[in-house]
């Protein structure tokens, strides 16, 4: 079986264009099979997006998709410099078309299974993990997010509370020392820590 958490999803193409605003700013994404939540921007996705603080300094977007986090967040703050990542071959080639289709020029979206080709420290890490793949895989990024993050630097997560979203808070507080639920939303926990 095929998940948008693989490498190089083996499914017939799927192509459609989703409509999205972002705090007033409309916005355009092509989608595809195989690739998460491709109908349109997913709630804990659009809770994450519209929450956010104004942001500055290099932002990374851990699991980026197609793109609607990373491009909404590139196009609301265009001083920042965005990093979009995702394992999904399919995902990458569709969020690097989303970003020359916004005209998006503070953002690029690369291949990394998770921190691997990532360089550098960067201020803000967000992420709408990819929760069906189970501890195992989820928890390392958390442990790892710390030493990509600028002291003061904050991880930004969002999660269903019935997919362990308490859990995460028990986890993130072993690793930062601090952990905050900054939103609580359509049942999605909107989870903030900050490096020391």
């Amino acid at each position: 079986m095929s998940h948008y958490y693989t490498p190089d999803p083996d499914l017939p193409h799927e192509i459609a264009r989703i409509q999205y605003v972002a705090k007033g700013r409309k916005l355009q994404f092509n989608t595809d099979a195989g690739v998460f939540s491709r109908q349109k921007v997913d709630f804990g996705s659009n809770l994450l997006i519209n929450f956010l603080p104004a942001l500055e300094g290099r932002v990374l977007d851990l699991g980026c998709g197609y793109g609607p986090i990373g491009i909404s967040l590139a196009a609301l703050n265009p001083g920042i410099e965005v990093t979009m990542a995702d394992i999904n071959r399919r995902a990458v080639a569709l969020a690097r078309e989303n970003i020359r289709a916004n005209r998006i020029k503070n953002a690029q979206a690369l291949e990394s299974d998770g921190f691997a080709k990532i360089t550098g420290s960067f201020s803000t890490i967000v992420s709408n993990p990819p929760i069906r793949t189970g501890k195992k895989v989820i928890y390392p990024l958390f442990e790892q997010s710390i030493d990509f993050l600028e002291t003061g630097g904050s991880l930004w997560l969002v999660i269903q509370k019935k997919q362990g979203a308490p859990s995460a808070v028990a986890k993130l507080e072993a690793i930062f020392t601090n952990c905050s639920v900054e939103e609580k939303a359509g049942g999605y926990w909107l989870l903030r820590s900050e490096k020391k």
